[in-house]
């Protein structure tokens, strides 16, 4: 009678929360959360084991893929990414957090841990990031305020929206985005973080050894950021800088703790 009363307890109680990890994938510029699953990411992490949040909330290794603007200021950005971290931290308090960003993605993550970490992050991994920011940004900024002396006033700029349709508009209306991908400057947001305290976590950076287009390689490497040099540990990859199948299975391996 006495083991049939204890069982029924047991029965009664709660469900314990599992602890495990928690991985959440942080996209980049000009790029939505689709592109972890376009990628075929998503797939492997379910393939080894990984359970989406909304599906499974008793998994060992859940991850959670952020919706950010990815036209705002990746310091707004950053705001964005913690107050979806401090749900996630509400419902899943002593899970091991792994934040991955891709490309400008990497910046707010690291943004999100820097101020004392406050959403309690254990591991950052930067996938093909401008830690160092990146030429492109400047480009894209000369895109959109270059104006000729021939031609004062606003209609330039009506003419360059008019031919460059919505590529030209997409840049226009992320100015603040590109200004803080800007490479170290008097005053600029990589320069000022990049010499700012980081908290003591696992840094790992996945860097395109050739063939990126959009972000130097010497960029991506964290090792380069004055305040991480030395930190990060580096994992080379040959693919080009969008997200791959090969960044799933380097991104299990570190997961993995190997």
């Amino acid at each position: 009678m006495k083991k049939l009363l204890y069982i029924t307890l047991l029965l009664l109680l709660p469900a314990p929360v599992l602890a495990g990890n928690l991985l959440v994938l942080v996209h980049g510029y000009a790029a939505h959360a689709g592109t972890w699953e376009y990628s075929g990411i998503n797939r492997l992490l379910l393939a080894n084991g990984w359970q989406h949040v909304a599906s499974a909330q008793a998994a060992d290794n859940l991850f959670y893929v952020a919706q950010l603007p990815a036209q705002a200021p990746l310091t707004f950005q950053a705001g964005v990414l913690l107050s979806q971290l401090q749900a996630l931290r509400a419902q899943y308090p002593d899970r091991q957090l792994t934040l991955a960003g891709h490309s400008a993605g990497g910046v707010v993550a690291r943004l999100v841990v820097l101020n004392g970490n406050p959403a309690g992050v254990s591991r950052l991994v930067t996938i093909a990031s401008p830690n160092l920011g990146t030429p492109r940004a400047a480009q894209g900024l000369d895109i959109v305020e270059d104006k000729p002396l021939f031609c004062p006033g606003p209609g330039w700029y009506s003419m360059k929206s008019f031919f460059g349709g919505s590529r030209y508009r997409y840049l226009e209306d992320s100015k603040g985005a590109l200004y803080q991908m800007l490479p170290p400057g008097f005053g600029s947001l990589i320069a000022r973080i990049n010499q700012q305290p980081h908290p003591d976590i696992e840094y790992h950076s996945v860097v395109r050894q050739y063939g990126d287009l959009l972000v130097p390689a010497y960029s991506q490497d964290m090792n380069n950021v004055p305040a991480l040099s030395g930190k990060s540990r580096l994992w080379l990859s040959n693919a080009p800088h969008f997200l791959s199948m090969n960044d799933g299975q380097l991104l299990l391996t570190i997961l993995s703790g190997q």
